[in-house]
This record gives C-alpha cells, sequence and structure tokens, in this order.
C-alpha cells in the first residue's frame, strides 16, 4: 500500500519506528498533491520547500531521541483560518491577501509542537460564511466524490485534501456546521468539539460565541488522535475550558456501545431530506440498535428555530468582529492617494476587498444590533438559544447521544445555490443546534445515497465535555459498516 492511503495513525507509528522517514512521507503526499491538485483545488498555499524543512526537523528532533507525539512527522492540511507565522493567513478573502501574521494560532503552536507537518493552508468561503466553499475570494474547490459537486463549507479545502488522499489530516472550525457538513458530503469523519475544548486564539474571527476548531480525519481513530494533539485549556482564549480533555482516543479504541441509550431527533427527518439520505440514516439507526444499543424517539422542538436564530446571531457578531479591517492596521487599503478621508479609504477597501456573502452578513447583523432592533432580532435570537440549549439538556436526561443525519440532501451542484442563500443556508439545518449550544458533535460516513452515489453522513451529538461518547458511537459505526463493505467507504473518489 503506498504511503497516501495509510491512516494518520499507522504512519506515525512507521516513522516512530524509522520504518519511514517523515520527508519521505511528505513528499509522497506533495506528489499526490501535484497529480490531482489542479481538479480539486483545496489549497490556497503550498509551499514544498516548507514542508519539507519542517519535515526534516522532525527528523532531526526523533534522531535526537525526542518524545514527541502519536502523529509526529504526519502530514496535515491546515484551514486558511489558523494564523501561522510562515505561510499566508488570508480567510480566503481579497482583504487579507498575502497577509503573514506575526505568530502562530494555538492550535497551530500545538500541532507544530506535536511534530504534524504542514502541507499548505486549504480554501475556504471567505471568513468562514459559507456552505459550498464558493465564497471563497479565489476560487472554488471541488469535492473528489464529483467534481462538478461542492465539498461542502466552510471548511470545504480541507475535507476536500482529506478525501482527495492529499493530506491524511486536516484543521477546520465549526460555527454552524462548517466541520460536520463538509465531512458528510465529502465522505469522511469530522469532529466539532464542546466548544471552548479547542483553543479560538490566532484563528480570524467570524462569530466567536459559535466558532469552533476540530478535526477532520478518513476514520474515527485518526480524527481523535488529532483532536487530542491540539485541544485543551489555553490562557489566551478567555472561553477556554479549564478541564481536561475528555478521552476520545481511548473511545475512539473501544467502539462498544451496548446498553447505550441513543436518540432519534423526531424534528430531523421527513419532509425535505433526500430519499437516499433518509434510507443510510435508517438503516444505521438500525444498525446501532443490532449492536446493542437502546434507541429511542426524543423530541426537540426548538431545534426547528435554530436556523434562524443562527442568522441573526452569527452575523451580529461576524459585524462586531469584522469592523477590525479597517485598512488602517493591516491587509489591503484601496484609494489612500493622499485626497482622501480614512472614512473613505475604510469605505473604498471594504467595498474591494469583502465579497458578496461578507457584506449581506455584515449587513444583516448590523441592522439586527441597532437602536431600536436589538430586542427584537438578535435579544429574541439569544432567546431562542438558551430554549434550544433545554431541549438538548431535557434530551440527555433521557439518552447517552443523539443522533440524525448531518445534512439533509448529498452534494449538490457548484453554481446551483449560488444566487438562493437561503437553499444554501438550508444544508446546516441538522448542524446549526449544537452550535448554539454549544455540546460536541461529529460526522461518519454511513453508505452512499442511491440517487447519486455520493456520501451520506451519519450526526452524533452529545452532551458538553462528553466528546468521547462521540467517538465511541462513532467507531462502532465505522467498524460495523467496514465488516459489511469489506473495507473503509473511501477507498478512492471515483472522479480521480
Amino acid at each position: 500500500m503506498s504511503l497516501i492511503r495509510k491512516t494518520a495513525a499507522e504512519l506515525g507509528a512507521m516513522i516512530a519506528a524509522g520504518d519511514v522517514s517523515a520527508v519521505e512521507v511528505a513528499e509522497a503526499h506533495l506528489d499526490r498533491m501535484a497529480e490531482v491538485e489542479p481538479k480539486v483545488k483545496a489549497f490556497l498555499h503550498v509551499d514544498r520547500e516548507v514542508t519539507l524543512e519542517q519535515a526534516r526537523a522532525v527528523d532531526a528532533r526523533l534522531r535526537a531521541g525526542e518524545k514527541l507525539g502519536p502523529l509526529a512527522g504526519v502530514p496535515i492540511a491546515h484551514k486558511d483560518i489558523f494564523s501561522t507565522h510562515d505561510m499566508p493567513t488570508t480567510a480566503a478573502s481579497k482583504i487579507l491577501e498575502g497577509w503573514r501574521p506575526p505568530y502562530d494560532a494555538t492550535v497551530t503552536k500545538r500541532l507544530r509542537e506535536a511534530g504534524l507537518v504542514f502541507l499548505g493552508k486549504t480554501n475556504l468561503d471567505e471568513f468562514a460564511m459559507g456552505s459550498s466553499t464558493e465564497n471563497s475570494a479565489y476560487h472554488p474547490t471541488h469535492n473528489p466524490w464529483d467534481l462538478t459537486k461542492v465539498p461542502g463549507g466552510s471548511s470545504g479545502g480541507s475535507s476536500a485534501a482529506v478525501a482527495a488522499y492529499e493530506a491524511p489530516l486536516s484543521t477546520g472550525t465549526d460555527t454552524g456546521g462548517s466541520i460536520r457538513q463538509p465531512a458528510a458530503v465529502t465522505g469522511i469523519v469530522g469532529m466539532k468539539p464542546t466548544y471552548g475544548g479547542s483553543s479560538r486564539y490566532g484563528i480570524i474571527a467570524f462569530a466567536s460565541s459559535l466558532d469552533t476548531p476540530g478535526p477532520f480525519a478518513r476514520n474515527v481513530l485518526d480524527a481523535a488522535l488529532l483532536h487530542e494533539a491540539f485541544s485543551g485549556h489555553d490562557p489566551m482564549d478567555s472561553t477556554s475550558v479549564d478541564a481536561p480533555v475528555p478521552s476520545v482516543v481511548e473511545a475512539a479504541k473501544s467502539p462498544d456501545i451496548a446498553g447505550m441509550r441513543i436518540g432519534v431527533v423526531k424534528e430531523f427527518s421527513g419532509e425535505g431530506y433526500q430519499a437516499g439520505v433518509l434510507a443510510r440514516y435508517n438503516e444505521v439507526v438500525k444498525l446501532l440498535e443490532s449492536l446493542g444499543a437502546t434507541v429511542v424517539e426524543v423530541s426537540c422542538p426548538s431545534f426547528t428555530t435554530a436556523l434562524p436564530a443562527y442568522y441573526l446571531i452569527a452575523p451580529s457578531e461576524c459585524s462586531s468582529n469584522l469592523a477590525r479591517f479597517d485598512a488602517m492596521r493591516y491587509g489591503l487599503r484601496v484609494g489612500d492617494d493622499g485626497t482622501r478621508s480614512a472614512e473613505e479609504v475604510m469605505a473604498l477597501t471594504r467595498a474591494a476587498g469583502f465579497g458578496p456573502e461578507v457584506k449581506r452578513r455584515i449587513m444583516l447583523g448590523t441592522y439586527a444590533l441597532s437602536s431600536g432592533y436589538y430586542d427584537a432580532y438578535y435579544g429574541q435570537a439569544q432567546k431562542v438559544r438558551t430554549l434550544i440549549a433545554r431541549d438538548f439538556e431535557a434530551a440527555y436526561q433521557q439518552v447517552d447521544v443523539l443522533v440524525s443525519p448531518t445534512t439533509p440532501t448529498t452534494a449538490f451542484a457548484i453554481g446551483e445555490r449560488a444566487d438562493d442563500p437561503m437553499a444554501m443556508y438550508l444544508a446546516d439545518l441538522c448542524t446549526i443546534p449544537s452550535n448554539l449550544a454549544g455540546n460536541a458533535a461529529m460526522s461518519v460516513p454511513c453508505g452512499l445515497a442511491d440517487e447519486d452515489g455520493l456520501p451520506v453522513g451519519l450526526q452524533i451529538m452529545a452532551p458538553v465535555l462528553a466528546d468521547d461518547r462521540c467517538y465511541r458511537v462513532g467507531a462502532a459505526v465505522e467498524k460495523a459498516l467496514e465488516s459489511r463493505w469489506g473495507g473503509p467507504l473511501l477507498k478512492e473518489a471515483p472522479s480521480l
């Protein structure tokens, strides 16, 4: 088996044993990127020499006897919203084109310390605002399963890179489903940790009360290893949870769910869901029962109001966060010819530097926060958020985890929803409640839809700081389905 088809855990073990060097593993993935990247377009920035320099440094650390983590030497694709001092960080926006931060994000720093090797920075919807990666200011990314389809968003570059075997691992951020939705439509594993369980420091902010860094991988154990590598309390992030990281790796290695209580969310099925998605979902619910779990239907009525609440809260926070891009301190500056005021330069820069979706959300958020409308819009949305959290609390008194489809449909065609923001927003229908409540949630592949042969994801939701339950259930589903399929779902994306 070629190096690119090894799991991250296998690659880490091989590098630690001296069977292969970090440089050889990096070169294998860089060669794969050269082969398929013209079709997939998952990356915004790649520097082969910087990557190989990092790999050589890891090999040197290992030769010197330094004790590194289980992923030392393993390549990773890094979403271009995490600050990196040695690579540009643009958030896929023209307003930050070419910007190099003077520091690393905490997640970036911890991955470097653990010895992971960065292959480059991946594409995303501008400032993480979108569900298709079409909102990137640079180019859309293509789904490796069908190059005419989207890879999801906002972390579509990260999901496509893993699905295309360009990288065994990648990072993403999940604000309303931006890890789980792309993972579902590209047939890989994506995890949104408990809010505050992974540091936001050094991540370009979209919505500060929702943004959550998390891992992508092609299997549950690899995702758990990455999750554990960068999670934990960070004093640089005021919202960071000062609590031990849940034992996610142990859970991924213990896929026994006998006796667990699993709740099927009543509100997340039926009308508006693709038939092939529901078919795979219903099959996996029966599979969970066959593995010894007790499955019960659970009603969470406030979940139906999550989408409108989210699209008031997230844009409001975006309006506040993006005010820092003022053409005065860093990034793009337009019209500064000595004749214009600072206000004129700021307006011209934002007009040129922000894309249509970012402008739309800034305007929505600014309106929702404006005098006379705050209580009617933002205030009411926060009350709905409280009701959603209470629905979760009530559900978790009955069950250990909740399950649902990750997305109502499989991947849609590039351009299909570009002119219909509401249709685009509906891609996150099932994922948003977990962001509003701050609890843990994962997507694992559960098969292919009959209509189009594209991947379907199962969403597993767990209480705050019970991330390990997602991994336990996810690993059980993965093991049972791989036994049924005779191997992993993602053996090779058909279009490549």
